[in-house]
């Protein structure tokens, strides 16, 4: 690729990216890597920071991964490690002069979290509904935790109130702190108590832990990966970052020498996260002394 080609590619997708983001549904705000996004085209891309996402889309985790995503009325949805995510009737409606905002979101495997903002200026409803396998729960306002594996579904209710529905059976959910399991192939078990143990556990699986090297919305730190002077030598090490589900950048810039290329990873929320992620990609895929910088 020639570099005004490239530069001019750069340019039109950050100016895309920046006008979907504006109009997004959901929106990328934190990601510990890998993961990505497949488009119903069949386009795969790393999941990046500020990305937005749309009707059909699917996230990916990959091992030790997370991934925060925000929709239009503040509420939030995290995703555990190895999950897939389908996205579907994304919107904000008017309904009976009520702005309405409106989901459907299919956990096919892995743990989730679905969290109202309470302090979110959305004065709106939400017809928010979560598939996680086999199980399904009709949210409008609330806090829950669900995970679907090869051997059960599990829906926690944290607070606020769900209708769960598997198959024939629906009824409603609004004990806090109360948790139902519906086993592969078998009939659910009864809704019991949660301890706050058990609840803790669950929500590790969800949490982007600290010092993991995790990319936040409005982080100012970055890591330079590796600087080439050869634009070929520099794309071979941002395309393999980017198939490997980390949302590399390329930076043309000038110097004494002449032109040089920047691969990096920006959107670090401070030093230890930069140095985590320095240190985990460190001496893989043509990376070997990884600098980090605000």
């Amino acid at each position: 690729m020639k570099l005004k080609a490239f530069l001019t590619a750069l340019l039109i997708l950050a100016a895309g990216s920046a006008l979907a983001a504006a109009r997004a549904h959901i929106v990328v705000e934190g990601v510990q890597a890998p993961a990505w996004v497949e488009h119903a085209s069949g386009a795969r891309a790393p999941l990046a920071i500020g990305g937005a996402l749309g009707n059909k889309d699917r996230i990916y985790t990959g091992p030790g991964a997370r991934a925060l995503l925000r929709l239009a009325d503040g509420s939030l949805i995290k995703l555990g490690e190895n999950a897939v995510l389908a996205l579907d009737d994304l919107g904000q409606r008017k309904i009976n002069l009520k702005d309405v905002v409106t989901a459907s979101l299919d956990v096919v495997s892995g743990a989730f979290r679905f969290t109202t903002q309470a302090l979110s200026r959305f004065r709106g409803e939400r017809d928010v509904k979560v598939r996680i396998s086999t199980t399904t729960a009709g949210i409008r306002g609330t806090d829950v935790w669900g995970k679907a594996d090869s051997t059960r579904d599990i829906v926690c209710l944290i607070e606020g109130s769900i209708t769960v529905a598997r198959g024939a059976d629906a009824f409603t959910m609004d004990e806090p702190m109360s948790f139902y399991i519906a086993p592969k192939n078998e009939p659910p078990l009864p809704v019991a108590k949660v301890s706050q143990q058990q609840l803790d556990q669950w929500s590790l699986e969800t949490e982007i832990a600290a010092g993991a090297g995790a990319m936040r919305r409005g982080g100012q730190w970055k890591v330079t990966l590796a600087e080439a002077n050869n634009q070929d030598d520099a794309l071979g090490i941002y395309d393999r970052l980017r198939d490997a589900g980390y949302a590399a950048e390329i930076r043309p810039l000038k110097s004494e020498a002449g032109q040089i290329y920047r691969v990096r990873i920006a959107h670090l929320p401070s030093r230890q996260e930069a140095e985590a992620l320095a240190g985990k990609l460190k001496g893989s895929m043509g990376i070997a002394e990884p600098k980090v910088s605000r």
